[in-house]
C-alpha cells in the first residue's frame, strides 16, 4: 500500500503506572481509493516497534463485483513488505517478473532492496464477483548493511508456517523464534511476529523480545492494568514476561524484534539516509525505476 506519512492526527496516548504498556496507539483510518485501512504505525510518539516500521489493518471489508483492492504500480526502497491475509485474495505482481495470488493464511516477503515496483491488484475472477478482503501489511526496515541488497520477493505458503498451542491458545509463529519453533520466512533482523487467538479469560505469555507491542484485531486485551480496546496497539515495556488476557474473544498480532537505528519515511521509501530518499523521488519521477510486466500503463504519480 501507499503513503504512511501525511497523517494530520495522531491518536496516540501514555499510559501511566502501568508496567506493562509504555504506550496505547489508536488506528487511524486512511482512505487508499476504493477501500480504506486502519493505520497503527508510523506515529508521531512512534516511529517503529523494533525493524517494523509501517503497520496497516486492511479490512474486514466487503466489495460488490466489480470494485475492490486495485493498487496501481508504485515504487520501495530499502525495506521489506509483508502481507498477509485472513480472507479474500491479492495478486502481487512486481519488476521482477513475480506474479503471485496472494491468499489467506500465506506469508508474502518482498524485498525492496535497492529498489522494486509492485502492485497489488484482483484477477477478474475474484473482482467479477462480491467479494471480501481482510489482512495485515507490515513493512520492515531492513538494516544498514541490507538496505541496499538486490529486491526479491519469497511466498511462504500457510502450509509451511509453524503452528503451536501455548496454554491451550493456538499461536502462529510467522516470522522469527517463539514458544520453540521457528519461521522459514526470511529475516535480516532479530524479528518477531506471531498471531493468535484467544477465548474470553484466556491468558498468553508473550515471547520476551528487544522491542514488542500486540495489536487488537478483533476483541480487547487486558495487560498489566491497561485495557487494550478492539483496533489499538499496545507498545509493551521492556521488563519482560509480559502476560496478556483476552477480556473477550480475541485475535491478536504480536510485532517487535531488535532495535534499529534511525529511519526516514517519504511516502513509500524508508532509508537511514534522507539523501537516498531524495534520490528515490528523483528516479521515481524520472521514470528511472523498472516496470511492472504485465502492469506498465498505470502507475501512482509522485506525491507533492
Amino acid at each position: 500500500m501507499s503513503d504512511p506519512t501525511n497523517d494530520a492526527e495522531q491518536e496516540c496516548k501514555m499510559v501511566q503506572g502501568c508496567a506493562a504498556v509504555d504506550l496505547i496507539i489508536e488506528a487511524r483510518q486512511k482512505d487508499l481509493g476504493g477501500f480504506s485501512v486502519r493505520r497503527l504505525l508510523p506515529t508521531t510518539r512512534r516511529k517503529m516497534v523494533g525493524p517494523w516500521i509501517f503497520f496497516d489493518h486492511m479490512g474486514p471489508a466487503q466489495f460488490p463485483a466489480g470494485e475492490g483492492v486495485n493498487v496501481r504500480p508504485h515504487p520501495h526502497i530499502n525495506l521489506a513488505t509483508v502481507t498477509y491475509l485472513f480472507a479474500g485474495e491479492i495478486l502481487h505482481r512486481d519488476s521482477l517478473g513475480n506474479v503471485q495470488a496472494i491468499r489467506p493464511g500465506d506469508i508474502n516477503l518482498m524485498v525492496a532492496g535497492r529498489g522494486i515496483t509492485h502492485s497489488e491488484r484482483e484477477r477478474p475472477e475474484v473482482r467479477n464477483v462480491p467479494h471480501s478482503a481482510h489482512g495485515l501489511q507490515l513493512w520492515l526496515a531492513l538494516p544498514e548493511e541490507f538496505e541496499e541488497v538486490e529486491p526479491a520477493f519469497y511466498h511462504y505458503p500457510g502450509a509451511k508456517i509453524p503452528a503451536v498451542t501455548v496454554n491451550g491458545v493456538p499461536v502462529r509463529v510467522m516470522m522469527g523464534s517463539a514458544f520453540g519453533v521457528t519461521s522459514p520466512v526470511k529475516t535480516y533482523a532479530r524479528t518477531l511476529y506471531l498471531e493468535a487467538s484467544l477465548h474470553a479469560g484466556q491468558t498468553l505469555a508473550l515471547p520476551d523480545a528487544e522491542e514488542c507491542a500486540v495489536y487488537a484485531l478483533e476483541g480487547s486485551l487486558r495487560a498489566g492494568h491497561s485495557l487494550i480496546p478492539e483496533h489499538a496497539m499496545a507498545v509493551l515495556s521492556r521488563a519482560g514476561g509480559i502476560v496478556i488476557e483476552a477480556a473477550e474473544d480475541a485475535r491478536i498480532a504480536v510485532i517487535g524484534g531488535a532495535t534499529l537505528s534511525r529511519r526516514y519515511v517519504d511516502w513509500n521509501f524508508v532509508s537511514s539516509r534522507k539523501q537516498r530518499i531524495e534520490q528515490a523521488r528523483r528516479d521515481w519521477q524520472e521514470g528511472r525505476f523498472a516496470k511492472v510486466p504485465g502492469d506498465e500503463e498505470e502507475f501512482i504519480p509522485l506525491p507533492d
